[in-house]
């Protein structure tokens, strides 16, 4: 018989109690030993990365001619013609289209009429002061009626000047019945038709100029700031992929849209057939980067003693330390830490509240890279 029988033997001889309290002492001995190995969980990390030295901005426009210019009549009148179409490319001179002539032509006439009189009038008095230089010169006449004379040759005179100049007044206006071009473009807008009455300067047209194009774009008022005229930008085209050209940034609203709260901003293009107007660009423009913000998880964040905190992986002892967290903003994706982590940083991205100091941790799977820059988040969610 071996030793632990005999031993087994003694204690059932000693009685049911002195068993009991044996079986206990086995018991705690063999719980001590299962306390003595530290427990090693497994954890998901993510790894701050490098931050960015330079962000890029990405704004959608149309594009458009440098110059458009809205045509209308320089007089009154009904509609009575209009020779081009919405698309049609005109040159300078050509007729767009006319208003009814026949007030104006009548206009004209009475001008004709008024300025025949005008000048017979003037012959009338010229002759009545040649008489009067006549009879003064041999004391026939006193002087003052050669002055009554030369005054009413003189009346007569500005009255027939007068009327020569509501003559060629009368006839411009019958020239101005006609809506000419005045620069070579295309016509973009017709805002009057056959039969409709407009008034003087009243846009009936809109011609886009030929030559520069741009393209305009609304830009925010937190990115405003990086627009300024002269400034390098990229024009991409959805037209073609594979179209890309060097624009410049030549005007900047000097305040925003009251209903949109964003700045009209206009890019230079260069000249490339290509291009047509109405096309829509993308206008892509590097600038430097803000104040750098981390950007964690939700789930990475934990809060202790009322303050924020994250719980970093020391690779070298594979143990885990608490760091206070200042939070910037909380995100769609996420939670922006403006100070507390670095590039190169290793936060537990889960299970933060089984976490304590200097707890041994194992590397779940792939450590998953997250941007040191904000900046990058908040481009994609525009």
């Amino acid at each position: 018989m071996s030793l632990s029988n005999s031993i087994i033997n003694r204690l059932t001889a000693a009685g049911p109690a002195v068993l009991v309290v044996a079986a206990l002492g086995l018991a705690g001995c063999s719980q001590e030993k299962a306390e003595v190995k530290d427990i090693i969980r497994p954890v998901k990390v993510v790894e701050i990365g490098q931050a960015q030295a330079s962000r890029e901005l990405d704004y959608s426009g149309s594009v458009r001619a440098r110059t458009e210019m809205n045509l209308g009549f320089r007089v009154a009148g009904k509609v009575t013609e209009r020779l081009v179409d919405i698309g049609q490319h005109v040159t300078s001179g050509d007729v767009l289209a006319r208003i009814d002539p026949s007030d104006y032509d009548l206009s004209v006439k009475s001008a004709e009429a008024s300025l025949d009189a005008a000048e017979r009038q003037v012959e009338t008095v010229d002759l009545a002061k040649k008489r009067a230089e006549q009879l003064y010169a041999k004391n026939f006449a006193p002087r003052s009626q050669l002055e009554q004379a030369t005054l009413t040759y003189n009346q007569a005179v500005a009255t027939r000047d007068a009327a020569r100049s509501t003559l060629a007044q009368a006839r411009n206006q019958v020239g101005y019945t006609d809506l000419k071009a005045s620069q070579d473009g295309i016509v973009t807008t017709v805002s009057a038709d056959v039969g409709q009455v407009v008034g003087a300067g009243t846009p009936v047209m809109t011609v886009a100029v030929d030559g520069e194009k741009e393209v305009l774009i609304a830009v925010p008022e937190m990115d405003i700031a990086e627009f300024k005229p002269g400034k390098d930008v990229k024009a991409g085209f959805w037209s073609d992929d594979a179209l890309t050209l060097d624009g410049k940034v030549r005007e900047v609203a000097g305040s925003a849209d009251a209903q949109s709260r964003t700045f009209a901003v206009r890019v230079s293009l260069p000249n490339d057939p290509r291009v047509l107007l109405g096309m829509t660009a993308n206008i892509k423009a590097s600038v430097g980067s803000k104040q750098q913000l981390v950007s964690i998880p939700l789930s990475a964040l934990a809060e202790k003693d009322g303050q924020k905190i994250v719980w970093t992986v020391d690779r070298n002892g594979e143990t885990v330390h608490q760091r206070p967290v200042k939070v910037a903003e909380f995100t769609a994706d996420g939670v922006s830490v403006a100070d507390g982590l670095k590039p190169g940083d290793v936060v537990v991205a889960a299970g933060t509240q089984f976490m304590t100091e200097n707890l041994q941790v194992k590397l779940a799977g792939e450590t998953t890279q997250q941007s040191a820059s904000a900046d990058d988040e908040a481009k994609r969610l525009r």
